[in-house]
């Protein structure tokens, strides 16, 4: 059993979305630490990544929601990285990136409302961001996250994975059905391409927040 546990939020949100999902794993005697991404660039938050990992005392089950499977996907040949985990995120292959997967979406999905860069950050459409990220969440707490976002810089959008750990690694992948930022149905994909061990729940893009108990049994499988 892995008692290591690293979390890495995605694009538009912080760490501390994690919350439940933290305290259910710290109740089950895990040693939980929360990566806070910069966002402004790849190589950036896999450092953050890494500084983490560096001060463990052993080996780490790598959580990624989101753009933090991106991050995982890099950051996870890191020697202390021992299992992954993806939470409705993306996962790449070797040169891909956010910014080519979700750049030419089948016909009838859903597209994230990303509106057009300002000064090299990007923001979801508040008027939208319930909808697309946060559909299974009360109202004032979608309408918190929309007015809390984290400016999502274009280089890591484009950040574009070297190696993915997920070759050299085994993962795990929750699958978010009623998810309308990452088609479930591009979700199963990467997850079938990257050999992961596969569940499903109900759940926006938000499921880390509205299905907290799903997301650590899923964790919990990748750590033991």
């Amino acid at each position: 059993m892995i008692r290591n546990i690293v979390l890495v939020h995605g694009g538009f949100v912080d760490g501390s979305g994690w919350q439940a999902v933290y305290d259910l794993l710290v109740a089950d005697g895990f040693r939980v630490s929360i990566v806070q991404n910069p966002t402004l660039s790849l190589a950036g938050d896999v450092a953050a990544t890494h500084q983490v990992i560096d001060g463990l005392d052993g080996p780490c089950v790598l959580v990624g929601h989101s753009y933090g499977g991106v991050v995982i996907s890099e950051a996870g040949g890191h020697p202390n990285v021992a299992a992954l985990a993806y939470i409705a995120a993306f996962a790449p292959d070797k040169g891909e990136s956010v910014n080519t997967i979700i750049a030419d979406p089948p016909p009838g999905a859903p597209v994230p409302p990303i509106l057009p860069p300002v000064n090299g950050f990007l923001f979801l459409d508040r008027d939208k961001f319930a909808a697309s990220f946060a559909g299974d969440l009360p109202a004032d707490q979608a309408a918190f996250m929309a007015d809390s976002q984290v400016p999502w810089g274009v280089d890591a959008l484009g950040g574009a994975v070297t190696e993915p750990a997920w070759r050299a690694k085994p993962s795990w992948y929750l699958v978010a059905t009623d998810d309308r930022m990452i088609p479930p149905p591009a979700q199963h994909s990467m997850a079938q391409r990257a050999g992961s061990t596969v569940a499903e729940t109900p759940g926006s893009h938000s499921v880390y927040l509205s299905q907290p108990a799903a997301v650590a049994a899923l964790i919990r499988q990748a750590a033991a």
